[in-house]
């Protein structure tokens, strides 16, 4: 795609997330910033069609600053298929997560410390040191800066966070943090989910059918190579995964300073190993983080190109909850998405 026109596809829009009641949920993610946008629903029948979910539904809309990307959409379902991922370990396909860029992630440790001395289910690590530019630089402790990343994990019942704070550099498309927020994060920078696909098939409908750009390619995390990827990803000796990138089609490959946040990153686990599948939780009707959205010019373009993939489960174009024309599908790795004309 010709970066020099405008776009038809950008950052991954929203996280949506199921909710047993809104006002708890709105509570918590004030804390990073977020406020109350649009508000929504649909009846049972409709939301049958475009989600799958035979059960009436109200969202919430949560917005970040003047963002257009890293969005929330809080899902109210009368009646929740499932509890959702919960507090499940990573290392599971069907699995999501999405990751935030903070200013201060020993204020966020410290609440998770008391979350757990008050009994909560809240899984968390500590915010490990990872260089993720320029991995082969030298430097001199206190004398050169350090440049790399802080990031920690933190699972609760209906949440999947990762949280990264960055010292001796900035991004200047990558996460704007809200300082009045009182853990002083951004928006949502990049979404994940877990394959198991050694072939890489699946990974070319995110760039041949949707569009997207890919920026970083068959990047190796080892339980060797990285503390923060053994724990939060829970590998065992000799394990490892293999990251790739796909961005909004306005970054560049080339150029990191010019990335943009909204980013997908697909963790792939090689097909010799044993993992579980959790797809049915992490879905529309599903409690928890289970739905991500991407914000599209052109969507019955998009709907046939999709209709013509190995994508499954396509729905008609309708009006959703907050009377924009969308679509549901699942990708050929599996995973539900759902496209909003923007």
């Amino acid at each position: 795609m010709d970066q020099g026109q405008k776009t038809a596809i950008e950052g991954i829009y929203e996280v949506c997330i199921g909710v047993p009641e809104p006002i708890s949920a709105i509570q918590y993610w004030e804390q990073f910033g977020y406020r109350i946008g649009q508000l929504g629903e649909l009846s049972a029948s409709v939301a049958q069609q475009l989600y799958g979910v035979n059960s009436s539904l109200r969202s919430i809309r949560l917005y970040h600053q003047n963002s257009d990307h890293g969005l929330i959409r809080l899902m109210v379902w009368q009646n929740p298929t499932n509890q959702g991922l919960g507090t499940e370990l990573m290392k599971l396909k069907g699995n999501r997560w999405a990751t935030t860029l903070t200013a201060d992630t020993l204020t966020i440790l410290n609440h998770a410390e008391e979350a757990k001395a008050a009994g909560w289910d809240i899984r968390y690590t500590n915010p490990y040191w990872e260089i993720i530019y320029n991995k082969d630089r030298k430097s001199r402790p206190f004398i050169d800066s350090a440049i790399g990343v802080r990031e920690m994990l933190l699972l609760q019942p209906l949440t999947r966070q990762v949280l990264f704070q960055r010292f001796g550099y900035t991004l200047p498309h990558y996460g704007q943090i809200n300082d009045n927020a009182t853990f002083k994060t951004s928006q949502f920078t990049h979404l994940g989910l877990i394959v198991q696909d050694d072939s890489k098939e699946t990974l070319k409908f995110y760039e041949d059918v949707l569009g997207l750009l890919r920026v970083r390619d068959d990047v190796e995390t080892s339980y060797e190579s990285s503390l923060a990827g053994r724990e939060i990803f829970d590998l065992n000796p000799g394990e490892k995964f293999i990251v790739t990138a796909f961005d909004d089609p306005r970054s560049s490959v080339s150029d990191f300073m010019a990335a943009r946040s909204g980013r997908l990153y697909i963790v792939r686990f090689p097909d010799s190993m044993s993992l579980e599948s959790r797809f049915e939780a992490a879905q529309p009707g599903s409690l928890g983080m289970s739905l991500y959205t991407y914000r599209v010019r052109g969507i019955k373009t998009y709907c046939d190109r999709i209709r013509e993939s190995s994508a499954q489960n396509l729905t008609n174009i309708l009006s959703n909850e907050f009377g924009e024309m969308s679509f549901s599908f699942v990708a050929p790795d599996g995973y539900f998405w759902n496209l909003v004309e923007g």
